[in-house]
Parts: structure tokens; sequence; C-alpha cells
């Protein structure tokens, strides 16, 4: 007999289910994402908290003519389960399966692609407004979680919707969380709210009450008008997203159907933009993630019965060594102060927050003002080292450039997840950040080869006066020693390896070790390999650049990020700069697209990074140009 979740092929499915197999299906939902996420990793907890709103959303409005856009599209796999992906779903976050994030190529009904946070009004905005011009009637629906609203762009979103006065509906799904604790005053106002769902049955009893006194009861209904408007601002505090011009509708429970059902229906009904407030239990349904909702918020393969995450082996992660060094020379230095934008435990900067809560600061999604925050800090003596992921780190390059470059303040950027991260894909992976900061004047990029290495570099960072990045893999270095002793690294100053006679390698970050691999492979093809480990991306070395050329006949640079515009073209520059023609360049590192998901080794793998391949490529272009 088919459980009522493989009756479930489409949207459309949903509408003849009375509330009784409404409710049994949501739990056959939770039941189908906690043994399906145990296998492939991903965000759980999120999910678990959503499946009674996203049935109700489904049931109430027609997808893909309504259109819903998912904000971050951490909480949209209940979505995809309902609209026909379900059969695909061992396939989620891997290579060549389905995306972890709504995706325009995948499904009709992923209405926007999403990956970072805060963008769904804007983008349901323009979709609502588009819909006027040519007179179409659809739906456009926001779903957007509390943490998101710490994101500047969410108020310049609603200020607008509010402004225009078009039809769409925005619901916030508040949980108290984004990947950790909300912070900020948004957060307290929501928490307030939470505390006081009272407005609307009060604003209610009001009305009722005196549009029952006989013959004059309308128009004293009218006339206290104002006196209802007062009410608000001392029973609710969600008068913020009236005064924005929004309805507001809530508090309500989102896991009640029902009560999410009829309040849809009639938000369906009503003129101008509205907002819906939605509580919900993050990690609902799987006692694990409801305890510990930052852990399975987003989360590798796990045993289902004991909820622990399934290891592979013991060498220290990036983010751990750089938050243990940071520590270190915080007790040292009490002017160094950690910001991070959501992510103390993704950054390694929990035990920072726990040592130093003063000097510690989580700002919420909200990577503009992180920066310019700590660009405000260091003009005041304070040395600001903001640990962000790459990928984030776009969303405030303005920033970057006007306010930390340009007034060459000491601001430290420690950039995480930098290169190929996996299984999030195209929106997550960090391979811009070389072409997008090499060109902006006074800043120092550095990227270290091993975990110790970053040590060292953050130490250079700390004692230098003005603005550096540095930029490391996600997950586990490679198991070197890291008992040294802290030394500077003088500044544009690479590290020769192993010389060679016919080849050199000239890379930087996560390529040092598979080309030290490839040379020993080319070895026993007759061919000589040097290895060199640039460490800086800018300034570059230009005393061994000059050395090699004249040296070897092949230079090849290697480097984890886009080639346009990378590490490899800043040698290509100076080469030029110099009028070494005799110089032969390769140049390996990512093409000029967007690289899809998987697991890190098979897309190096898949582009030619590892070291095998990188050895035949090499092999490959000494045969046809040979070497000096």
């Amino acid at each position: 007999m088919k459980t009522i979740l493989e009756a479930i092929n489409k949207p459309q499915d949903l509408k003849k289910l009375s509330f009784v197999q409404m409710r049994a299906l949501a739990e056959e939902i939770r039941h189908f994402l906690i043994c399906s996420v145990s296998k492939t990793g991903g965000h759980l907890a999120p999910n678990l908290g959503v499946v009674e709103l996203t049935i109700a959303i489904h049931k109430i409005f027609n997808s893909p003519v309504d259109k819903i856009v998912w904000d971050v599209g951490h909480q949209s796999y209940v979505h995809k389960i309902l609209t026909g992906r379900r059969n695909e779903f061992s396939s989620l976050r891997q290579f060549g399966g389905i995306s972890g994030f709504p995706k325009i190529s995948e499904s009709v009904h992923d209405a926007f692609g999403t990956g970072h946070s805060s963008t769904s009004i804007s983008a349901a905005l323009g979709m609502s407004l588009a819909r006027d011009i040519v007179n179409d009637k659809e739906n456009v629906l926001a779903v957007i979680g509390d943490g998101s609203l710490t994101g500047g762009q969410a108020y310049e979103a609603l200020n607008h919707a509010g402004h225009s006065g078009t039809n769409m509906i925005v619901i916030l799904n508040d949980n108290e969380m984004s990947i950790a604790k909300n912070v900020g005053a948004i957060s307290e106002y929501l928490s307030k709210m939470r505390t006081e769902p009272k407005y609307t049955k009060v604003k209610q009893d009001i009305e009722f009450l005196l549009r029952r006194i006989p013959a004059i009861g309308d128009t004293v209904a009218k006339t206290v008008e104002r006196v209802k408007d007062s009410l608000r601002y001392l029973l609710v505090p969600g008068v913020l997203f009236e005064e924005l011009g929004f309805n507001y509708i809530g508090p309500i429970d989102g896991h009640n159907l029902e009560l999410l059902c009829e309040v849809l229906e009639k938000a369906k009904k009503m003129q101008g933009p509205i907002l819906i407030h939605v509580l919900t239990c993050k990690g609902k349904g799987y006692k694990p993630a409801e305890c510990n909702p930052g852990k399975f918020h987003g989360v590798g393969p796990y045993c289902v019965e004991s909820g622990e995450v399934i290891k592979n082996g013991n060498t220290p992660t990036y983010s751990s060594v750089f938050g243990d060094t940071l520590l270190d020379l915080a007790q040292q230095d009490s002017r160094i102060v950690a910001i991070t934008a959501a992510m103390p435990e993704g950054t390694g900067l929990k035990k920072f927050a726990a040592a130093f809560p003063k000097r510690f600061f989580d700002v919420g999604i909200a990577e503009q003002n992180a920066v310019t925050m700590a660009a405000g800090m260091a003009v005041k003596g304070m040395k600001p080292v903001v640990a962000i992921y790459s990928t984030f780190s776009q969303r405030a390059y303005d920033q970057i450039l006007h306010d930390i470059c340009l007034q060459k303040l000491p601001v430290i950027f420690a950039l995480d997840r930098a290169g190929i991260v996996g299984d999030d894909g195209p929106t997550h992976h960090g391979l811009f950040d070389y072409s997008f900061l090499r060109h902006i004047p006074n800043l120092v990029i550095m990227a270290p080869k091993d975990e110790d290495e970053l040590r060292h570099m953050l130490l250079t960072a700390i004692n230098m006066n003005g603005p550096v990045a540095i930029r490391y893999p996600r997950g586990s270095g490679l198991g070197v020693p890291i008992d040294k002793p802290l030394q500077p690294i003088s500044i544009s100053c690479a590290e020769e390896l192993n010389s060679g006679t016919d080849v050199v390698f000239l890379a930087v970050g996560s390529m040092v070790e598979p080309c030290q691999s490839a040379s020993k492979l080319l070895a026993s093809k007759g061919i000589s390999a040097g290895v060199v480990n640039a460490r800086f991306i800018k300034p570059l070395d230009e005393q061994i650049i000059r050395k090699l050329s004249r040296d070897v006949g092949v230079i090849v640079t290697v480097e984890e990020n886009t080639l346009t515009g990378g590490f490899g073209s800043a040698v290509l520059e100076y080469i030029n700069t110099q009028s070494f023609n005799w110089v032969k360049v390769l140049r390996l590192g990512f093409p000029d697209k967007f690289i899809e998901q998987g697991v890190r080794t098979q897309l190096l793998e898949k582009y030619g990074l590892t070291a095998e391949a990188i050895a035949a490529e090499v092999n490959s272009f000494v045969q046809k140009f040979g070497a000096r």
C-alpha cells in the first residue's frame, strides 16, 4: 500500500487531501528527510521546521503559476519533494544530482535561484511589479527567515514594496535562528513579537464592540481609528512592518496546518503587500536537531539513531587552526578583535567568543556592516580580524575597496571556504576572490600551502599596518605539524620548495601540495620540475619570477581560483611588462564558468587539478612546445 507521500508527485496532488491526511503527510516527509539527509548530508534542521508551512503554501497556491521565492534556500527541500523531485533525493547535493538550493534550470517550480541570504523580498518585488506591468494575475510569495532579516537588502526591499503598494506576500519564518543563534536589535524585536501575539485579537474585539452600538456604531468605529492605531503601539511591536506599508498578520503557529491554510487563503484575497509572521521550531520532529539546531543546520552524513555525525579522520580543520591561533595572538595583544557575520562556529571563533566576549562581534548576516564596522574600529586603534567565507565576502566588495583599502586601514580578512567547497555548489564556491581582490590598491593577499603556514601568515598580518586578506580552503588541513613557534613571513617572499631545470610550478595555496606530487610524477618521465610556493598573490615575488624566467623554459601557474583575472593572470602581466618573451607560461585553474556541486576531489579531477592531471597537462605542454 502506498504512503501518502508516494502519491504526491506534483503540488496539485495536495488539493484533494484532508487535514488529517496532510498531518500524516507532514510526519512522512519528516521521516523521509531524516533518513535521506543522513546519507547525503544537507540542511536538515531548517527543512524540518518548515514542513507544515510548505505543505500549506502548496495547498493554497498554484505553483508554478504562482511564484514562490525561498530566501537562501536552506529550507527548500520540502518544496522540492512536493514538486516532483522526491525520487531524485538520493542525489541531493551530489555530483550530477539535484541542488541543495532552488535552481531555475532544475524545475519550473523554482521561481528564483538562491543561495545567499536576504534576496527573496527583492526578487519577489521585482516579479510583482513586472506582473503589474503586463496585467497578469499570479500571486507572488517570498519566504524569508528571521536570520535573513539581519541583512540590509531585506529592508531595502521591504521599504520599496511598502511604498509601491503592489500585491505580494512575505512570509516571515521565525525560528530564532539563522545558522547560529540570531543577534541584534531585530532579533530582540521579533522576540517581543513572539511574546505579545495579542494585537490582532484586541483589534478585532474593539471593532466588534464598537460596531454593536446602535445607530452610531459604524461612525464611532471610524472616528476612533486613531485610538486603534495608538493601541498598536501599546499592544504589539509588529507596527514596524505596518509602518513600512505592509498589512501584518501574526504571529501564528507555523505547525498548525488548519490555521496556516486559513491565513494564507485570506492573505491571497487581500490587497497590497502582506507580511505573515509564522513561528516555527527549527529541527522539529528530530530530537538531536531540536536540541542542537546549529549543528544540524548544515550537516554531513550522520547516524539517524544517535544523531552523531560520521567523521573522516581527526586532522584539524583550517578553521580551527585559524581560531586557535587568533586566540593565542589575542591573549598577547588586547587590540585584536574578531568579527563574523553569523558564522562564529563555522569560522572557528567560538573559543575566541568565550574567552573575549567584549572583543568578539557577531553582526548577523550583514557582511557590509561587518566590514565597515571593522574600518571604524581600526580607526580607533583596534586590530580587527573579519572572519568570513570567501563567497560571502563578495557581498561586501564596495566596503572592502572604499572603506578599508582606500584608507589603508589595518583590517585582516580571514577568507574561509576559499576554492571548491563541494556539495553546496556554485553559490558557495570561493573561486573568485583572487580575481576581485588583487586589483584593489593597498591590499596584501596571501594563501597558505598548509595549516601551519596559515598560523604564520596570521601573525604576519597582525604585525602589518594595512589591509590584508588571507584565503584558505574548507575542511581538514594536510596533517602537518603545527607546533613550531610563530614566525612572520617577509612580504611578497615566495618559498622555493625544490628546484627544476625544465619546468617550475609557481603554485599558490591549496595547489602547492598536488604540484609537489605532480613534480615526482614528471620526474619519472624524465622532466625536471621545480616547485615554488608563491604564498603571495599580491604583491608578487617579482625577484623569483625573474630568476625562474632565466633558469627554466616553462613556468606553470596553478591556482584554485578562476583563471580569469586570477593569480596566473598576475604572473603573465608581470612577465609581459618585463618582456620575457622566451618564457612559456601554462596557467592551470578553473575555467570561466560557474562550477557545479560535487565532492572536492571529484571536481578537481574533472577540471584537471589533481596531481595526476596536472602532471599529464604539463607533460603534454612540454612535448608540444618543448622546454629550454
